[in-house]
């Protein structure tokens, strides 16, 4: 394998993201105030997130989570904005998608151009401006991005690593893109990604006014088939799920009928006889 044909990755671990915004700040840190010619201006103090953190809440009170989602340019392989702005975006040869600040000098239409809304514009420079990757760090010498260097939890790391190792690497960790649909090939992956665009089902079992432990708890459904015991607190959580109708059954008792569209499910407590 050589340099050249190795590509740049950033894998983001849902679970792991606490949304401290550590990466947001060093983004900021790193680009306000500093131009790096010929990579991007200086990014606004305000307005422009070019490591942005998305949040979800699912469920229902008590049985609710939260989830964060870093989400800077996706950095694709096969790029919406470089198709749609020819001469004005290109790939570095890691991969990284940049903006050529000259030609796309006062073209706002660029920020339009991505699915992801990965692109801000600058109205004091008149200027498209993203997540270079840190480009002008990792061509210094770098080993990684400044988000994934102030990341206290290991929710962000850095690959480099040839496209078919980095698809073998997707599917020994359990690696996945978001909104893959798209087409686009990010070059950011996310790991437990399902924590964001999934659902649950989740829910408590009692018997003689207490918490059941270890009931066995059967979920159903949607070609799904999956079975837990519940904890000490007598609770049980299927994820993952996508839309549609389950079953949900304590130890061959009669089933409960549970729905899904578009946002997780508390079932309440289950008395099991």
């Amino acid at each position: 394998m050589t340099q050249a044909s190795r590509q740049m990755y950033l894998v983001v671990d849902v679970s792991l993201c606490s949304d401290c915004n550590n990466c947001f700040i060093a983004c900021k840190d790193e680009h306000v105030g500093n131009d790096w010619p010929p990579y991007t201006g200086s990014q606004p103090r305000h307005g422009h997130r070019w490591m942005n953190i998305q949040r979800r809440e699912r469920g229902q009170f008590p049985r609710v989570d939260a989830a964060y989602l870093p989400m800077p340019c996706q950095h694709c392989e096969d790029a919406p904005c470089v198709k749609a702005n020819p001469g004005c975006l290109s790939y570095s040869p890691g991969g990284a998608v940049l903006i050529d600040m000259d030609r796309a000098k006062g073209r706002a239409e660029i920020a339009g151009s991505c699915p992801y809304g990965a692109i801000y514009w600058n109205d004091e420079d008149s200027l498209p401006q993203k997540c270079t990757m840190c480009a002008h760090l990792l061509d210094d010498g770098w080993e990684m991005p400044r988000c994934v260097h102030s990341c206290p939890t290991g929710a962000l790391s850095f690959r480099r690593a040839e496209p078919g190792e980095m698809e073998r690497i997707a599917r020994d960790e359990g690696l996945s893109r978001y909104r893959d649909e798209l087409g686009t090939k990010p070059r950011v992956y996310y790991k437990n990604l399902h924590r964001f665009v999934k659902n649950f089902v989740a829910g408590g079992v009692i018997k003689d006014g207490d918490c059941l432990e270890n009931a066995e708890v059967r979920l159903s459904g949607g070609g799904v088939e999956a079975v837990q015991s519940t904890d000490f607190f007598g609770e049980f959580k299927f994820d993952g799920l996508d839309d549609g109708e389950y079953t949900v059954s304590v130890a061959g008792d009669e089933a409960l009928k549970v729905l899904v569209d578009g946002r997780s499910v508390n079932v309440g407590e289950i008395v099991a006889t």
